[in-house]
Formats: structure tokens, C-alpha cells, sequence
């Protein structure tokens, strides 16, 4: 981690007593209850059978402070959005691009053929509905170059997810609770706690009116006998995370929308096609209500992403069920499966000309493409053969991640573990089925988790979310590029312990955590300052610029050992400054003493107080 990065984060968050700590705890747990920042309980806490009724929730895993995030890059990621809307929907438009990048998991991956199966059968039939929706979501971390300690911070996408993409209910709630603490001067007097910087998630409103446009899109009913319209999500049962769910559903009754919720493994009980109408509407019957049915406009699945709930041939059927229906899914399985981890491989690995078949415009093109990694496959091509060294060599794989084409969290490989874990597969031919991405370094910093009535605190490193809505057609003469509806929605931070690898919440690995924002525009000039400050220390010792900086990042006790003794003043320090400064190599610094020192009359004790305090 680069040590520039790490000084944004220096004295954050402010320290509590134990006054302080047990009245920010007692906010935190009632004030999310009594607003639904809630979860149903796991059986760590209540045992399996205790509850039968669902009636239990508890606190869902929040941080105790909002989390610092550089402001620029905050913002790059939600200018960025739009973008990756219209790469991801055009993707999923292109069914002939995709299929070729398909084809190459369906002999290692029997879930992705599965899919590709369906989607299949649906077109030999014919698809009854042009319109697709996506509520998506980019993900990305701050990197850093652990290389220099002089590395300016920049997002890198981790994944986008097409699917099931969950916390945008959650998210806008964290976000609001954070605002209260704040608000209620339960948090002590920081520099960094102001209003202006804490950033409130607009995820719930903006999900439901990216559902509200497809809802509206829909049209009239197509039944032969008029039936009232609904929105109906698919989900798992039982579902721990409910509540995220219901804010969005909530909303989108204020918006005048009927909405259900029907169980993935309940879809042909509850829900039927007319044989007898071409136009094949999806018909739903609410178990509770039998004389009464309601035609779906759109499908939300919050479902049906996970191998897992497909374990036997009826759940299939299901997803075929719904394939084939009239209603606008969100997603197609199209967009399901642009949204695997190949997909973002064939877009990210280095030399590849795949990006510019979607993005033309350079000023969108190259933004997104500094987002990405470097992601390689693992298969006969040479990018694959490169990969496969990488893999299997215990040292170079220890900067990189071993990702499936799944999602939901705690499927990943992580450095050491790959080359056994590759192995271990046997086959090599199954190793196509997964991708070798570098891995990302963000810059860590203290927080404090709240989970299940426990709260751990010490370093922690946080993923940002942006969700987007789009809603495009599949007919090429629809006009503007097929896209009828692009926005940014909102955003999710994730927050987990540095030591752990994945950071999905309702996997068990992280919390929900909000902004706030920092600029590190002056700190960048300040830190670029005191790289030069320590390029100058370093050519005093007679050993270079990079011993300067490894004084730098030592800290405060080398500096002291340096100076120890009057072996070395801080006025032959400012001597050796003006000597730098008039050198070659110093002038292409472009920094002067007056810079660095300021008056070349500063004290010794001043000066070394200065290097004393100064982190890169």
C-alpha cells in the first residue's frame, strides 16, 4: 500500500470514551431498527426453529463511522456510470459477440450452458418482448501503486454486476443513519465529520424509477380479457435481507405501482402463460387472493443468479417460464450473461480491441478504460499460456485473484491459494471457466464494524458501488443506439477487515458503510512537496532518492536517528537543499529550498519537527 494514500486516512476516525462508545452504539442500534436498517437474524444469534414466523430482526452489519473516499474519485466513478450502462446494454443487444464469448465457458460450465440453453430455446420460439431492463452496478476500489510511496489513488473496477444487485435499499439507509448520528453530536468534533462531506445515497429512488420506466414501457395489458399491470420480484425463501428489498418495493407503491413478491422456487404455482394468446402475457395470481390475477409488467429477479437454487429440472423450467413471457425482465438472460466474469476479461485484458466495438467516443472510451485491471484467461491463447505461469508459480501469484463466472460472494481465489486450488481441478480444460485478474491494493484505514451486537475495530478497506438503470430495445431500428432509458442511481459502500478477502455483506465478510468525502487535491500537492522534501534527505545520507524514501515511510523514529548526535544539522540540510535545487537533477524537480524549508533561517528544532510529522 502506498504511503501517500495511507496519511488521507491519518487520525480518522476521532477516538471515543467509553461514555462516548456506549451512546453512539445505543443511537446506532435504535435508530436503525426503528427505520429498517435491519436484517432477519442469522442462527448465530437465534437458533434455526426459534422464529419460525419470521417476525425477528436485528441491526444489519453497518460501520460505526462513515468511511473517508477521495472526492475526485467519488465522483469519476459516478460520471463514469452512464457509460457503463451503454456498454453493458449494448453487450447484451449483441447477441452474435456474445455468443462467440458464451460458447467458450459452455463446455466447462454447466450453469453458463444452462443459460446459453435457454436462451436458445426462447429464440427458436421467438422472443415476444424487445425491451430489457438492467439495474446494475460497478464496483471498484481505490488502488495505489505498492510500488512508490509517492502514488496518486485511482479507481479500478472490481466487477459489474447485471444481477440481483443488492443493497441499493440498505445503502440509501446507512447513508441516512450516519446523517443522524452526525446531526445528533454523537460523534465527537472531527475536521472530517461535516455535513457537506458525507454523501446520502439517492439508491432507493433511483432503482425504483429505473423499475417505474419499464413498468410505463410495458403498455397497455396484452391479455385478451384486460387485466390490472403489476411489478413482480422473484427472490429466495427464506431471504435474510428483506428489508433492502422492501424499501424499493415500498417506494414503488408511493409511485402508484401494484408490487408482489413471488419465491424462485414458487414461479409455475403462482404464475401462468395463456397456451391460447401469441402474445404470451404472465399471468400472476397472489396465493392470498385466488379470485383476483394481475399481468407483470416487469420481473425483477432478485433470484436465480446462484448454480445453488437450480437443483433440479423444475427451476429451470421456471427460468425458461419466465424467458419466454411477455413481461420485461430484469434481467434477460442475455444481459445475465453479460454480465460474467469473461465477459469483463475479454474487455480488460491488456492489447484487447474489444472495448472500441461499443465505445467509439475516445471521451468515454479511455475514462472507462483506465477503470480497468489487468484481467487475462486461462486458456490456449498466448494472453492464457502468460496466464497460466502466473498462476501456477507460488510467488507471481500472490498479486493476482482467481475468479469463477459467478456471483453472491465468497467464490474467489486468492494468491497462494491459487496454484494448489488449480490443481486441484485436475482437467485443464476447466480452468477456462476462470479468470486471472491482478489484484487491487487499496489504502486501508480505521473503523469500527458493528455486526450482530459485536463490534471489531482496526483496519479496513472499502469497495465502492454506483448503480445504474437502463432500459434498451433489441430492435436495431429502435434508434438511439436501442437506448430508451440511462441513469446513475445511487451508491453502495462496502466496508470489510484488510486480512479479509471477499467483502460481500450478506456472504458474511463485510458491512454497509457511507462516504465521506475528502480532497485530495491540496494533500496530493502537499504529499508530491514531501517526496521532494525526502528525495533531498535522501542524496544528504549519500544514498539516493529511494533511501530517502524509505525514511519516509519509517517514520518520525528515523528521523530522530539521523539527527541524533548533531551528526547532521538542519541547516546543512537546507545547504544541501540549495545545492539540489540548483543541480541538473534538481532542476528538473522544479521544487526550490524556499518550497521544501521555506526561510533558510528555520530553527533545527522546526525542521525537525517537520520531517518528523511528514507521512507520505
Amino acid at each position: 500500500m502506498g504511503e501517500m494514500a495511507a496519511s488521507f486516512y491519518a487520525g480518522y476516525p476521532p477516538d471515543l470514551s467509553p461514555e462516548q462508545r456506549k451512546h453512539l452504539l445505543t443511537a446506532l442500534n435504535d435508530w436503525s431498527i426503528a427505520n429498517g436498517l435491519a436484517v432477519r437474524p442469522s442462527s448465530n444469534i437465534v437458533a434455526e426453529g426459534t422464529d419460525p414466523s419470521g417476525v425477528l430482526a436485528v441491526t444489519a452489519p453497518v460501520t460505526l463511522f462513515p468511511s473517508l473516499f477521495p472526492e475526485n474519485s467519488f465522483n469519476q466513478a459516478k460520471a463514469l456510470q452512464r457509460a457503463y450502462n451503454t456498454l453493458y446494454g449494448t453487450i447484451s443487444r449483441n447477441e452474435e459477440w456474445l455468443g462467440e464469448i458464451i460458447k467458450e465457458l459452455v463446455e466447462v460450465d454447466d450453469f453458463i450452458a444452462h443459460l446459453w440453453e435457454i436462451h436458445l430455446a426462447v429464440k427458436k420460439e421467438g422472443y415476444v418482448q424487445d425491451l430489457s431492463l438492467g439495474l446494475f452496478r460497478s464496483d471498484y476500489m481505490i488502488h495505489v501503486d505498492p510500488s512508490t510511496s509517492c502514488s496518486t489513488p485511482q479507481i479500478k473496477q472490481v466487477e459489474f454486476n447485471t444481477i440481483a444487485s443488492s443493497f441499493g435499499g440498505l445503502s440509501r439507509q446507512v447513508s441516512l443513519l450516519h446523517r443522524h448520528l452526525l446531526s445528533t453530536q454523537c460523534y465527537p468534533d472531527h475536521l472530517c465529520l461535516v455535513p457537506h462531506s458525507q454523501q446520502i445515497s439517492s439508491s432507493v429512488e433511483q432503482l425504483a424509477k429505473g423499475l417505474s420506466a419499464a413498468h410505463l414501457r410495458y403498455g397497455n395489458s396484452k391479455s385478451s380479457t384486460p387485466l390490472p399491470l403489476c411489478i413482480l420480484f422473484i427472490v429466495q425463501s427464506p431471504e435474510r435481507n428483506i428489508f433492502d428489498q422492501r424499501h424499493i418495493e415500498y417506494h414503488l407503491q408511493t409511485l402508484g405501482h401494484t408490487v408482489f413478491r413471488l419465491p424462485f422456487d414458487l414461479i409455475k404455482t403462482h404464475t401462468s402463460i395463456p397456451a391460447s394468446n401469441p402474445a404470451r402475457p404472465l399471468i400472476y395470481t397472489p396465493p392470498y387472493s385466488p379470485n383476483t390475477s394481475y399481468e407483470v409488467s416487469t420481473l425483477y429477479l432478485r433470484a436465480g443468479y446462484s448454480p445453488g437454487e437450480y437443483a433440479n429440472p423444475a427451476a429451470w423450467s421456471a427460468r425458461l417460464h419466465l424467458e419466454r413471457s411477455a413481461a420485461i425482465k430484469c434481467p434477460s438472460i442475455l444481459t445475465h450473461l453479460a454480465g460474467s466474469k469473461k465477459v469483463q476479461q475479454v474487455l480488460a485484458t491488456p492489447g484487447s480491441r474489444h472495448l472500441e466495438r461499443f465505445l467509439s467516443d475516445p471521451d468515454i472510451l479511455d475514462p472507462v478504460r483506465r477503470t480497468f485491471s489487468a484481467i487475462y484467461p486461462l486458456d490456449d491463447s498466448p494472453a492464457g499460456e502468460e496466464a497460466k505461469t502466473i498462476a501456477l508459480d507460488p510467488e507471481k501469484s500472490k498479486g493476482y485473484v482467481l475468479k469463477p463466472q459467478r456471483e453472491g460472494g465468497g467464490n474467489n481465489i486468492y494468491r497462494g491459494n491459487i496454484p494448489p486450488f488449480l490443481k486441484s481441478l485436475g482437467d485443464e480444460r476447466k480452468w477456462r471457466g476462470y479468470i486471472l485478474m491482478e489484484l487491487i491494493e487499496p489504502p486501508a484505514q480505521r473503523n469500527s464494524v458493528v455486526r450482530e451486537g459485536v463490534v471489531k475495530t482496526g483496519e479496513v478497506i472499502c469497495e465502492l458501488g454506483i448503480y445504474g438503470t437502463c432500459l434498451w430495445s433489441h430492435n436495431t431500428d429502435s434508434g438511439h443506439d436501442g437506448i430508451l432509458h440511462n441513469s446513475e442511481a445511487g451508491y453502495l459502500l462496502r466496508t470489510k477487515g484488510r486480512e479479509s478477502e471477499e467483502g460481500g455483506v450478506a456472504a458474511g465478510f463485510g458491512a454497509i458503510d457511507s462516504v465521506l468525502l475528502i480532497d485530495t487535491d491540496e494533500m496530493e500537492a502537499g504529499n508530491h512537496q514531501n517526496c521532494e522534501v525526502f528525495d533531498i534527505l535522501g542524496v544528504r545520507v549519500g544514498y539516493g532518492i529511494d533511501v530517502g524514501r524509505e525514511v519516509a515511510t519509517a517514520g518520525g523514529s528515523m528521523v530522530d536517528l539521523l539527527f541524533e548526535g548533531g551528526r547532521w544539522s538542519a541547516s546543512e540540510l537546507v545547504e544541501d537543499a540549495e545545492n539540489l535545487s540548483a543541480s541538473e537533477e534538481g532542476g528538473k524537480s522544479g521544487v526550490t529550498v524556499d518550497e521544501v524549508f521555506g526561510a533558510a533561517e528555520d530553527t533545527v528544532a522546526a525542521d525537525i519537527d517537520f520531517l518528523r510529522g511528514v507521512s507520505l
